[in-house]
């Protein structure tokens, strides 16, 4: 299960491509700007897998997962 509190968006890094609220909308949703934002939701492994489809589609490596 993914806790949410553990992701962050580099907002230093972020260009707001959106691909990460493309790859995983029920992480990510973007914010008035186009920059995305974490949300909460419901977690489960297909979560879990779109994170890290998100996480390794940014092109500025901005989405970050900290270690549990």
């Amino acid at each position: 299960m993914t806790d949410r509190s553990r992701i962050t968006i580099d907002r230093d890094f972020c260009a707001g491509h959106g691909r990460c609220y493309t790859l995983a909308p029920a992480i990510f949703e973007p914010d008035d700007d186009g920059f995305p934002v974490v949300v909460a939701g419901a977690d489960d492994a297909a979560t879990e897998a779109a994170l890290d489809r998100a996480r390794r589609n940014c092109p500025e490596r901005a989405v970050q997962v900290a270690d549990a």
